[in-house]
């Protein structure tokens, strides 16, 4: 059951990824270009363009790679974390978009970037429950106790 939960959990964040890449890219560029904070050192809309080249490259690889899902898991993870300064910054700027008007949702937005760090994860199957084998205390050609 947890290989098919892994799998659907894969499939949706993939394309939430290519969705939110292409937003990046079209309707919602200007909105995702308020949200870089003033001091990145790289031009907003260089910033937006890339990273949703980089969102849309993640999540099509993470549905259509699945042999590679562990690599590609954590490449999403780590850009999941390499995006969380810049919602730091909108929740202490005050930044709003995307329905983000006030600090309370500001904030609250902040408590799901490590849900997404671990959805990815898991979904790369690096979040598994191993079991481990009793060890085998017989003797070749004993019964065991």
């Amino acid at each position: 059951m947890a290989t098919g939960v892994r799998t659907a959990v894969r499939l949706l964040l993939g394309a939430a990824m290519v969705g939110a890449g292409i937003l990046h890219l079209t309707t919602q560029r200007q909105t995702f270009q308020a949200q870089v904070p003033d001091w990145f050192p790289v031009d907003e809309d260089l910033t937006v363009l890339a990273s949703g080249v980089a969102e849309i490259a993640l999540g099509v690889a993470f549905v259509a790679l699945p042999g590679k899902r562990r690599l590609i898991g954590v490449l999403l993870a780590v850009f999941f974390v390499a995006v969380l300064p810049g919602n730091v910054a909108q929740y202490l700027e005050g930044t709003d978009a995307f329905g983000l008007d006030t600090d309370r949702k500001r904030l609250i937005r902040l408590f799901f970037q490590p849900v997404l760090v671990l959805l990815a994860l898991f979904a790369g199957g690096w979040l598994r429950r191993t079991r481990t084998a009793e060890p085998d205390t017989a003797t070749p050609g004993s019964a065991a106790p």
